[in-house]
């Protein structure tokens, strides 16, 4: 399923009208309309409207799968964009860079690994 046929699906869901969305978000419902066909892609920032409005998550309509993160309770969904935030903000950082951080990571994991042995 496509990112329009889930947003639908979303919005059917909670009951709301494409006019409604529309409103919320302060677009036209033309604008609202494309994002459901497919003829038009919604900035990030509506993105995380959508997501707030229809209660579903941005990783669910994107599609963008997860890496699953153990933890004390068993695992948890930690997506790359959940990492990126976490460490930069909003600030848009490129995969290179990201690349980076994961190698500098390592480096403090293997290290720390090193003295408690």
């Amino acid at each position: 399923m496509g990112f329009g046929e889930k947003l639908r699906t979303a919005r059917e869901k909670t009951g709301m009208t494409q006019q409604q969305v529309a409103d919320i978000m302060q677009i036209d419902k033309s604008t609202y309309c494309g994002y459901e066909t497919g003829k038009r892609q919604p900035d990030v920032q509506k993105i995380k409207m959508l997501s707030q409005i229809l209660g579903i998550s941005g990783d669910e309509l994107l599609e963008t799968g997860y890496e699953k993160a153990p933890t004390s309770e068993g695992e948890r969904s930690v997506s790359d964009d959940d990492i990126k935030f976490a460490l930069f903000g909003d600030a848009e950082i490129d995969d290179e860079l990201y690349e980076e951080v994961k190698a500098f990571a390592r480096f403090a994991k293997e290290r720390k690994e090193k003295r408690s042995s």
